[in-house]
């Protein structure tokens, strides 16, 4: 087999392009920012001078750093890129028209999905790093038009969350973490009595997917499952068996 340079790529292999916002918390295995989490090689890309408190305030002056850092995952040879806070869904449109690879910047966008597998008379649970942020424009942004089968829990004033991940105090209990997530399940179970799939839209939660599926026995769906998704899609692979 013969194999040909690409452009001025210095590197190959790395399939899924990452944006990562300036979010300084211990990103442990299962967080997007956790090159361990992914049994594929991924690259990460950080958005210089973008924070969680642009994307929670629905700062769109910070679009071209965005589309800069997206430029540069493109150069170095993605096939796909993504991001690390549900909030860039923001820029969700226009970016994609921009880039020559798939874009899927929200864990949100699987709203759409997880709608079409349950029942119609059933709700979705959200849970959320900022309730109060997570409003129409949002969901707009990635074409979400039915809102009112949403159940949304924030954690913006779950105490530990606030401060290991909003407030960035620069440690993560992961039991304290866990316990705050899982207690936000509970609440979202109190709220309706038909909700058929769980989505945790913050990029730092998946590794406490396991822990939520054991309280609500209904697939609980992240970050993770999104990018695991796309990945599969743009990557195929041989399949060897018997019969």
């Amino acid at each position: 087999m013969i194999y040909t340079v690409k452009g001025d790529q210095i590197s190959y292999g790395e399939v899924i392009g990452i944006l990562l916002i300036e979010n300084y918390v211990p990103f442990i295995p299962g967080d997007v920012a956790n090159a361990t989490t992914y049994s594929y090689p991924v690259r990460f890309q950080r958005i210089d001078g973008v924070t969680h408190r642009h994307l929670f305030d629905h700062d769109r002056s910070v679009k071209e750093k965005v589309f800069e850092a997206s430029k540069k995952l493109v150069k170095e040879g993605v096939k796909a890129i993504t991001g690390d806070c549900g909030f860039l869904a923001l820029f969700q449109e226009e970016l994609k028209e921009e880039m020559n690879v798939p874009v899927f910047l929200s864990s949100l966008m699987q709203l759409h999905f997880i709608k079409e597998i349950i029942p119609a008379g059933s709700n979705i649970g959200i849970i959320t790093a900022n309730s109060a942020s997570l409003t129409g424009d949002i969901f707009g942004a990635v074409g979400i038009n039915f809102t009112d089968r949403l159940i949304i829990k924030g954690l913006e004033n779950k105490r530990h969350f606030k401060e290991s991940v909003i407030d960035e105090a620069g440690f993560l209990d992961t039991e304290k973490l866990e316990k705050e997530v899982v207690g936000a399940t509970r609440e979202l179970k109190e709220k309706t009595h038909n909700m058929a799939a769980i989505l945790l839209e913050c990029s730092l939660l998946p590794p406490y997917g396991k822990a939520v599926s054991e309280v609500v026995n209904v697939p609980v769906f992240d970050y993770i499952t999104m990018i695991d998704y796309v990945y599969s899609a743009v990557i195929k692979r041989n399949f060897n068996g018997y019969m």
